[in-house]
């Protein structure tokens, strides 16, 4: 049996949903703060020293934009908030913060501070060494506030960050961490799993509090996906092919009904700020994927792309510089691109449900609508 997480609305019909669904740009410009981790980090892991990088071939091999080289995007292509900022008439991804002189960027497309193997708890990824924690990256939209603030003034800036969204996708890392074997000098005793997840909770609603202060109003928070059904959780666990660990995937499910409810309460705290908070169910988005890719045009669910299905679960580049012997030829007919990430074929999918959906997408309404607001 499959881990659906029981949120109070039917589940949608997400073929006819994808069909229905319209990404045409709008006219308006706009502008967009991302946090998170490597689900949509686009190079800030870059100008670390980290294990967790995605700089060489074939990562991006279909990132038209770079001509198919790699950014830092750990993935074939886009991803969701690439996808997502086209739709809404972005004229170019927010670049990464620690990308040299990005500053400029700030006010006309927003900014990246997502990290590879970043979480919500500061010791999240500590055994990938380099990474931006959360708090670390809200620090850093600080500085960029501030920067604002001395081209455009207070109020200028007061007005943009009013129109501005703010995304949010982080946690996994948190989970994944938790469920790994302990490793010897670096393991610590487990919180049981209700602390784990009310602590996440907290510690990401002290976060999206602050930048409340800071003049955010529109925020996007990403739920947690699937991870019982990435490989890498699926190999961890030794599950089956075509199933899922709902060990992991309860977990998952309990993090995320603690999350959604958080947001109700800040949108009921701080909605007459004219402040949104949606949440965005990409567990019950992913899972549907996962259990009927070929509903959805893909052929495999099961194995990553690119890199083994078993340790290390490397991707590396093959020979030949614009190949990889671990790639698969048909990446858009591929779930997952590696051992954790979905490829863009999978982005482009959950992309099109998180602009377009009702509300068993996205709570209180979906990402199109909240940014005409």
């Amino acid at each position: 049996m499959e881990i659906t997480c029981s949120f109070p609305h039917k589940l949608f019909n997400l073929t006819l949903l994808l069909w229905v669904s319209h990404l045409q740009a709008t006219d308006q410009s706009f502008t967009n703060f991302i946090f998170g981790d490597s689900l949509v980090d686009v190079g800030n892991n870059n100008y670390l020293f980290t294990l967790s990088k995605a700089d060489s071939s074939p990562y991006g091999i279909d990132f038209i934009p770079s001509n198919g080289q790699p950014t830092g995007r750990f993935t074939n292509g886009r991803t969701i908030s690439d996808i997502v900022g086209e739709a809404l008439g972005a004229e170019s991804a927010p670049t990464p913060y620690l990308e040299p002189n990005t500053e400029v960027n700030t006010i006309h497309s927003g900014i990246n501070y997502a990290s590879g193997s970043a979480g919500i708890f500061d010791d999240t990824g500590l055994l990938f060494i380099g990474r931006v924690p959360l708090r670390e990256q809200v620090s850093y939209f600080e500085k960029s506030r501030d920067y604002m603030v001395r081209m455009i003034g207070e109020n200028g800036t007061k007005e943009m960050l009013k129109k501005s969204m703010f995304t949010i996708t982080i946690g996994s890392n948190d989970i994944l961490n938790y469920i790994q074997p302990s490793i010897p000098f670096f393991s610590q005793d487990k919180l049981p799993i209700g602390v784990l997840q009310d602590s996440m909770v907290f510690h990401l609603t002290t976060h999206l509090k602050r930048l409340h202060e800071l003049g955010a109003r529109k925020f996007v928070v990403v739920g947690v996906g699937p991870l019982g059904c990435i490989p890498f959780a699926r190999a961890l666990n030794l599950i089956p092919a075509g199933k899922c660990s709902d060990q992991v995937n309860q977990i998952v499910c309990g993090y995320n009904m603690k999350l959604r409810h958080s947001l109700t309460t800040l949108n009921n705290e701080l909605g007459y700020h004219n402040t949104t908070f949606v949440y965005a169910n990409s567990y019950d988005l992913f899972l549907k994927l996962v259990l009927n890719y070929r509903q959805f045009g893909l052929e495999n669910a099961d194995k990553p792309c690119c890199g083994g299905y078993f340790p290390p679960f490397t991707c590396f580049k093959g020979p030949n510089q614009n190949s990889s012997e671990a790639a698969c030829e048909e990446r858009s007919k591929f779930v997952f691109w590696d051992a954790y990430h979905p490829t863009e074929a999978a982005n482009l999918i959950v992309a099109k449900a998180l602009l377009d959906g009702d509300q068993t997408v996205a709570t209180p309404f979906n990402i199109r609508y909240l940014n005409h607001l």
